[in-house]
């Protein structure tokens, strides 16, 4: 396995910049995820990386060594695409065997490397089938088999769950993850799905417009978004418009006009100034309470039910504050709140952040 290096990367097609001053290091074994909407740029930072596309300014390096001008077939990396691209007249084991071909594996060791990259993805027994006889969860594992076998320096991956039904992505995410831990490869892995990203990953670039928003762990990028981008592409936010009017080294106080003052933690409001602020507040973290409810600790309001969005488990309303529409997504323990219904709404401070307007 070795690390990647993105170094001040740009991609222009024509006129249209597709990526800007892209810089990004990756460690040996960890599981990256690139994350944005369609036409961000992370499937062309990821072709990139491949070699299936050049970069028009800056320098890619694999192990530290500068890949620029190395063609795909002599980076050694695995790549799974969305469509998984198995030979439909070849069979499982001649799809897995198909990378060894040119990397001069002796015939007497490919078998048994091919019945171990099916072992781990955990299909022994179909090696002698064809793509067709196998359902997309298995092909999307012979495809993986198939990257994996030719032990890469590096794995890329596609939206490689995205053909997938809900269920069955749930399933093979948490598989796809087992593996990568297994083999300690490098992977770089390509989604537009929060949910995945926030699953699988060590590390999460999000991306918005060629431009990297922001690098983080899960828990950073979702807990303490570095932008209004970030929050909304990342779960439900609420993003209320404020004032910073002051700081401490425990908090900084955002005047908000239908809850007062809020003390946000000062670790979630990093650098922010006095003057217009915006305060970002989770959908799950707002809570609609019942007359018995215990309030300590919580800054509340009085709001009406606008909109109630039944999901099972969970309930997402919409509630109205004068002016100010704010969703909630709730568990449900007893019957949802009704349409039209006055409810009490409350948080903690700790659940917010704070960004400077801009």
């Amino acid at each position: 396995m070795s690390s990647v290096h993105l170094n001040n990367i740009v991609k222009r097609f024509g006129g249209f910049t597709a990526v800007h001053q892209t810089s990004l290091a990756i460690p040996e074994g960890e599981f990256v995820t690139l994350l944005g909407p369609s036409g961000c740029g992370k499937t062309t930072n990821l072709r990139m990386i491949a070699g299936l596309l050049d970069p028009t300014e800056g320098e890619i390096l694999i192990g530290g060594k500068r890949m620029n001008e190395v063609p795909i077939h002599k980076r050694n990396l695995g790549i799974v695409f969305q469509n998984y691209a198995l030979f439909p007249h070849k069979t499982v084991a001649q799809n897995v065997a198909f990378g060894l071909r040119y990397r001069d594996v002796p015939k007497a060791d490919v078998a048994s490397r091919v019945q171990a990259a099916l072992d781990l993805v955990q299909l022994p027994e179909v090696g002698e089938r064809y793509p067709k006889e196998l359902s997309g969860g298995q092909q999307q594992r012979i495809a993986l088999a198939r990257a994996i076998v030719i032990q890469p320096e590096v794995l890329l991956l596609d939206e490689p769950l995205s053909a997938l039904d809900a269920n069955l992505r749930e399933d093979m995410r948490v598989e796809l993850k087992r593996i990568q831990h297994q083999i300690g490869v490098t992977t770089v892995f390509v989604t537009h799905d929060q949910s995945e990203a926030l699953a699988m990953s060590d590390k999460i670039v999000v991306m918005s417009a060629g431009r990297v928003e922001q690098i983080g762990t899960p828990e950073e990028v979702y807990n303490t978004p570095a932008s209004a981008f970030v929050a909304n592409f990342l779960g439900a936010s609420n993003i209320l418009q404020g004032r910073c009017t002051g700081r401490d080294a425990q908090a900084v106080q955002i005047e908000i006009a239908p809850f007062g003052t809020v003390p946000v933690p000062a670790d979630k409001a990093a650098d922010l100034r006095e003057g217009p602020a915006k305060l970002i507040l989770r959908a799950e973290k707002l809570l609609l309470l019942g007359a018995a409810a215990d309030t300590s600790g919580l800054i509340t309001a009085q709001a009406t039910v606008e909109t109630v969005d039944y999901q099972g488990q969970t309930v997402r309303y919409f509630v109205r504050l004068g002016e100010t529409q704010l969703q909630a997504i709730n568990m449900i323990d007893t019957r949802p709140f009704v349409e039209g219904s006055t409810v009490t709404i409350g948080f903690r401070p700790q659940d917010c952040a704070a960004l400077q307007e801009t």
